[in-house]
């Protein structure tokens, strides 16, 4: 077994296609938490080969299409000041603020850091101790121990010029928060893989149960999604709403628990705007009091008037759930990955970027 071939194979897919054809009785509207589970879903034509009964739904599992603008001007800000060098994660850089992006910001001469880890701050603040290097933390729960890790390091290296602006998000708190909203759709979850590995899927059994919502914490190959959405179709013909375990090869029920302790020893829950969502209760993490100075937050001035998005852009209704990207007027037109409009179409991992690489829409 290598993980891979067998999770691809062509006839377990066709044998998964045939049940749930066989056994599906109603129409079933599954959303897919994560923007990587999007991304499979179109590379490997998924939507193509299941029957019409099944719908997929876009969610709000792509931690860079979910910052909303306020929080790139934040970004900007801080990059701009004198002797401040700027240290992010993934796409972020790439995503529209009011006037410009921070790749915008970098080509004038700004100091911007794309980071393949967030470790690598260590040397960039020793190499230049005369600086403030400012990590702009951001992810779900599958990258957050990895900042609470870095701060630990600052720590033990005493190191005086880092500093963090967390941009941290928890996934159960948005998909309480669209499950709440009344033109909610939803019949099931694809849970996502990667941050289950840290949380358990443990953690998604009480909103199955407050919302009798099926939930299949599913792996990103085809036949895990297939075997996923086998499973809902099951649970709906039962009238179950379980938590499902498809991606059993790396997910416990209760996941990786040093991590989740290193995450509780430096950051607590607080309120966090999403795009598209609004503010949403707990649906954030912050530094505790006693690492007040490392946070670049009350180290500097963050205060930012941000404007309006753009009225042509429909990522906030892609990320509740009540779009899809070829229902955006711009897409693939105005908006594409080299000039995007939105978020959605920026991160290797939102819908929009998916869409645009792997449908026949764009072509």
């Amino acid at each position: 077994m290598n993980f891979i071939d067998e999770f691809r194979d062509k006839q377990s897919i066709l044998a998964l296609k045939k049940l749930i054809e066989e056994e599906i009785k109603s129409p079933i509207n599954i959303m897919e938490i994560c923007g990587g589970h999007t991304h499979s879903i179109m590379k490997y034509a998924l939507p193509s080969i299941l029957p019409q009964e099944i719908n997929f739904i876009h969610g709000p599992g792509c931690p860079v299409c979910v910052m909303p603008r306020n929080r790139i001007d934040v970004a900007i800000k801080l990059a701009s000041m004198k002797d401040n060098i700027f240290c992010t994660l993934g796409d972020l850089l790439r995503v529209p603020g009011s006037d410009f992006s921070l790749i915008d910001l970098r080509a004038k001469g700004a100091d911007v850091r794309a980071l393949y880890s967030p470790l690598e701050v260590l040397e960039i603040a020793k190499e230049n101790p005369s600086k403030n290097i400012i990590f702009f933390a951001i992810g779900f729960e599958t990258t957050t121990p990895m900042s609470a890790l870095l701060l630990e390091k600052v720590m033990e290296l005493n190191l005086k010029n880092v500093f963090f602006h967390i941009n941290h998000i928890t996934v159960p708190a948005p998909i309480e928060a669209i499950m709440n909203d009344e033109n909610v759709q939803i019949n099931a979850f694809l849970g996502p893989s990667h941050v289950s590995v840290i949380t358990g899927f443990g953690i998604y059994k009480p909103i199955a149960a407050k919302f009798k919502t099926p939930i299949a914490v599913s792996g990103f190959e085809p036949v895990d999604i297939m075997e996923s959405i086998l499973n809902i179709v099951r649970q709906i013909n039962k009238g179950t709403f379980d938590v499902y375990n498809q991606y059993k090869r790396a997910v416990s029920e209760e996941g990786n628990i040093k991590a989740q302790n290193l995450v509780k020893k430096y950051f607590k829950s607080c309120d966090f705007e999403f795009r598209g969502l609004g503010i949403i209760k707990n649906g954030g993490l912050e530094l505790r009091e006693e690492f007040a100075n490392f946070d670049a937050n009350k180290r500097f001035d963050c205060a930012v008037s941000s404007k309006n998005e753009s009225k042509a852009c429909i990522c906030g209704q892609i990320l509740r759930g009540l779009a899809k990207p070829y229902d955006c007027k711009v897409f693939g037109k105005a908006c594409t990955p080299r000039s995007p409009i939105g978020s959605c179409m920026v991160s290797g991992e939102g819908a929009c970027a998916a869409y645009y690489k792997y449908s026949k829409v764009n072509a």
